[in-house]
Order: structure tokens, then sequence, then C-alpha cells
């Protein structure tokens, strides 16, 4: 049969022939030119990027009658029979098929003769990760001291599988992926030669399907031309190439940003019953926003996005009313569902599941704007808020921020007055100790819970039986725990081990030596004694809570959560009778 596929035909022959390999070929050729031509080589990279190609060139360099020479002739006997596989002096090994030690054996054997008709023998073993451990070790002897007439080049798409003794033993180069343009740009120089009429953005098209190999791209666009002829129409490429799931990728994109939940459920069932691989597509729609924040953030570079011109025209498209910060944290929720997506025994009901939560995240804000609201809200409360010289000693904490926005705010604190008709001061029960305390954090608000917290963290026991107790003040470091009389937890907080292990984690915790006193306490007082003590620090408690449904109720607060649509109050503190101003910080 004398029909030759383009990947055969267009099969490069010498070493200017070769596309996007430039640092190897320019390598060899000094080496070829300089007499430093090494006795074994490691070419590694993707599959059809050129690797065999080059080991038959530099085979063919070596060889040639008229050299060494860095560019073969490919005119005498020797590049010719190269050329045609029928050299006796150059061999190629298949890996994946002649893998064994009795192989590995008769190619030591061989290699002791000299070259038939060329200056060198030369073999050339491709996938050689796929030889057995049994097999490398019988060759490390021949690597290391070959004979002067003997060339190795090795191909592989797996370094790593390659014995680290073979590696150190060889000239390793590494193969470079090749370019959406590098192959569109030979594709056309092949369809100009072949006199095939097809447009760029159907070459375009296939060098996308070729993913980076030249081989698969021109045995795609082969299959292409079968198909459709010497005219060659997009459509055409379009149906053979299935670049219909393109067409539904950016429809779902454009659903999603929308925030049309339905729509996107209806692309995906359409999709479903076209026959689009669910997982598949969910890896294509992963890859769609990247590209969509790569534009966002960079612009339309061709070179960091690889994608056809119309494609990448539609991104532009797409991203134009969008932020950077709703694109980051759509990629961030398909990024996390990648695993589980790609493990999903129903991959369809997975892959709504996702876009529907995607299409109902709200827009998140750009931080200039955050910034510009806030400022904007200062303005209005310092415009309107009235002049009282009384402020309660309590701070509300909220964070005004929508739900999925990740941009942090800090702003001036602000303070919201609330009118009282008597006092409210509360005094935390545990504030004698304040002083003490290194940790800012426990500078004020409700110590004894912290407490009880930091505790917990070191044993579980100890914290379970506390909760039982009240802390009834602190004074001359030491720290007073009531309980009600004839619990069992005043009896086993009283044994010197568990009170030394106690007063050891209350020391660790105000940053100060202190000793837990265990007390009993009536459940009914006339207010004094220890009795009365526990009531008025539920008293204080009452009251605490009291000034925090104020404080939340307060018509300023409304008002600044109303400016910010979706804000929660995340928390409110009552500080201490020292601290008389109240300050609210908005973190969002």
């Amino acid at each position: 049969m004398d029909y030759l596929v383009l990947a055969r035909k267009w099969r490069p022959q010498v070493f200017e022939d070769v596309v996007g390999q430039q640092h190897v070929v320019q390598t060899l050729k000094n080496a070829i030119r300089q007499e430093r031509i090494a006795h074994a080589f490691l070419f590694s990279g993707p599959r059809g990027v050129g690797k065999t190609s080059i080991a038959r060139i530099l085979a063919k360099a070596i060889n040639c009658e008229q050299g060494p020479a860095g560019t073969p002739c490919n005119v005498c006997t020797n590049c010719r029979e190269i050329t045609e596989g029928i050299s006796m002096d150059v061999r190629e090994i298949d890996g994946a098929s002649n893998r064994g030690i009795d192989e590995i054996r008769e190619l030591r054997e061989r290699i002791r003769f000299l070259p038939v008709s060329c200056r060198y023998k030369v073999y050339i073993i491709d996938e050689v990760h796929m030889l057995t451990r049994e097999a490398f070790n019988a060759l490390l002897k021949t690597l290391e001291e070959p004979p002067p007439h003997v060339v190795f080049i090795f191909a592989t798409t797996e370094t790593h599988k390659v014995p680290a003794t073979i590696l150190s033993r060889c000239q390793c180069f590494e193969f470079r992926r090749l370019s959406l343009r590098q192959i569109a740009e030979q594709l056309r120089k092949i369809a100009e030669t072949e006199k095939i009429r097809i447009s760029d953005a159907g070459l375009a098209w296939i060098a996308e399907a070729g993913d980076g190999s030249m081989r698969d791209s021109e045995s795609i666009f082969d299959q292409v031309i079968s198909y459709a002829g010497t005219a060659i129409e997009d459509e055409a490429v379009e149906e053979l190439l299935g670049r219909t799931d393109r067409r539904f990728l950016f429809q779902l994109s454009e659903a999603v940003l929308r925030r049309d939940a339905g729509q996107c459920l209806r692309i995906v069932e359409e999709g479903y019953y076209a026959g689009l691989d669910m997982t598949y597509f969910y890896t294509l729609l992963l890859h769609h926003f990247r590209n969509l924040l790569l534009v966002k953030i960079v612009g339309p570079q061709q070179e960091l996005l690889d994608l056809p011109g119309n494609d990448l025209s539609g991104i532009e498209a797409q991203v134009a009313e969008v932020s950077r910060e709703t694109l980051q944290q759509l990629l961030d929720i398909l990024l996390a569902e990648e695993e589980s997506a790609r493990r999903s025994h129903n991959p369809r009901l997975h892959l709504e599941a996702i876009v529907c939560r995607m299409a109902g995240l709200p827009p998140a804000l750009p931080i200039e704007e955050i910034l510009s609201r806030m400022e904007d809200l200062e303005t209005r409360l310092a415009s309107s808020a009235p002049c009282l010289s009384e402020t309660v000693p309590g701070a509300a904490s909220f964070s005004p921020s929508k739900p999925g926005n990740s941009t942090t705010v800090r702003e001036r604190p602000l303070t919201l007055p609330i009118v009282r008709t008597e006092d409210r001061s509360v005094r935390e029960p545990m504030a004698e100790l304040q002083g003490a305390v290194r940790d800012p954090a426990h500078a004020g608000g409700d110590v004894w819970a912290d407490f009880k917290a930091h505790v917990k963290k070191h044993s579980i026991l100890l914290a379970s039986k506390i909760e039982q107790g009240e802390c009834l003040g602190c004074e001359n470091g030491h720290l007073r725990i009531g309980f009600r009389k004839g619990s069992v937890f005043f009896e086993d907080l009283n044994e010197p081990e568990q009170k030394s292990r106690l007063s050891e984690l209350a020391g660790s915790f105000f940053k100060t030596a202190v000793t837990v006193d265990i007390e009993p306490v009536e459940t009914e007082s006339d207010g004094r004694g220890s009795g009365g003590r526990l009531s008025e620090a539920m008293a204080r408690k009452n009251q605490a809570e009291e000034l925090r449904r104020e404080a939340l109720n307060h018509p300023l607060l409304q008002k600044v959560l109303s400016v910010f649509e979706g804000a929660e109050v995340q928390e409110i503190k009552v500080l201490p009778p020292q601290r008389p101003s109240t300050d609210v910080k908005s973190e969002g």
C-alpha cells in the first residue's frame, strides 16, 4: 500500500524539521560538531512530541557518510537505510515487549561486534521504563563501560519509573509539550502542501484535540480529511471532534454566572441525553472556570490559555460583568468537589447539585466597594448619632458581610450610644483576675466561660465537674468555686490530686500562680454569705443578658445591618465597668 498517513509522511527527517524542541536540537547539533557524542541518551516527555524522531535523526547524523554533521544528508546509503528502518547497525527495540533479562543479555552479546557499515551501532529502546528491574540491573555494567562503537538512546514518557542508577549514566533531555499555536502552524503548513482547504479555527480545534502532541494532531487531521474531503467546513470538524461539549460548556457557565439554577439543570439534562460523559464534562467545566479567572486577572494572553481564538473571545465576553472574587469562589467550589465528582456513582446528580450551589452563591463584593460602603456608613452614623453623655459598657461585634464573601475589612471603631434610665454596669464574676491576665483576649467578657473552655481542652472530666459549680470570685491569688452542699462534685474536687490539677490549669490560663478553692454554697440564702454571692452572680448574669438584648435591638445597629444586606451579628460582649465606651468593630 503506497499511502502513508500524515504522521509518517511528515515525520521530521532533519533537526530543522522538529517543532518545539529547540533546546534539545541545539544541544545535540553542537555535541556532534564538537565530537562530544555521549554513549547514552535518555529522551523523556509526553507522547508524540518527537522523542523517537530525534533519536533517528541523531543516529543518521553520527553515521552520515558526509559527517558526522549537525544535519544528516538523507542521501547517502547509511542515511537512507536508517530512514527506511533496514540498517543493520541501528536497531529500534520496543521496551514494552522486550522487557525481560533474556532480551537484555542477548543485546549485551550483540554489542560486542563492530558495526557493519556505520561508525556506531545505535540501539534505540522506546518506553524503556517498561523494562524489569532485573533487565535494568543487567544493563548497568554495559552502560557504565560501553564499547566505544555503541550508542544507546532511551525514550520514555515516565522518567520517574527509570532507576536512578540508569539516569545517572545517561545524558537526559526533557521534551516539552507543544503549544496550540505551534501545532496549528505545522498543520497549516501540511494543509497548504497537501492542498487541503480548512479554516484557522478548524486547525485550532484539531490542535486543541491533540493535547500538545504533534503526532496525535496529525492523526486527527488525517481522520478529518477522510471524513470531509479536501474542502473542510468548520461544522464537519465540530461534528467529528464532538465539540458539542464546548457549546454546553459555555451555556452552562453562562447560566451559572446569571444565577439561573433552572437553566443550569436544563443544560445538564440536555447534555446528558446528547451523550456527554458527565465526569469528563465536570473536568472541562473546572478548566473553563480556571480560564475565566485567568482572563479576568491577566487578560486574554494566548500563551497562558492556549485556546482557539473564538473560545477566547467567548470567555472575554463572559467575564466582562463578573468580579474576580465571584469567579474565585466558583472555582473554589469546583476544586473542592473534584475528587468526589470523579468517584461519584451518579455523576449527573453530582454535577446538578454542584452547579445549583454555584448558581445560588451570592456575588462577592470587591474590596474597594466594601471600603467605600464602610466609609459612607461611618459618615452617615457620625452625622445622625445623638450626642449622649452616657453609653452602655457592652460591645456588639458583628460581621457585615454577605455569605461567601471571603474578604475581610477592618474599619475604625464606631460608638453605639444606648439611652438608659438606670445604672446597668455589669461586673463579671472574675474581674478581680483581669489585671493578672496577660492575654488580651481574657481582659474582658465572660472570663469564667473562657476558663471552663480552657479546662475542657486539657481535661474533659474536670471541665464536666466545674460546669456544675459557680465562680464565687477571686482575691489574693485564690479562685473560689462554689458547689451545692452534699454534691458529689464538691467531694471529688476537694481531693488533693484533682484540686492540684485544677490549680495548675488555672495558673496556665491566667499566666500567674492561682490556687483553686472549692467551697460549699447554700441553695436558700438571705443574700449574705456564699449563697448570697451566688445569687448576686446570677443576677449579674441576667443583667448582662438584658444588656445584650438591648444592644442588639438598638436602632443604630439595625441601621448598620440594613445597609449591609445579609449581615449578621456574630457576637455581643459585655465589657467590665472600667471600659466606659462601647466599640463596635466591623469585620466583613
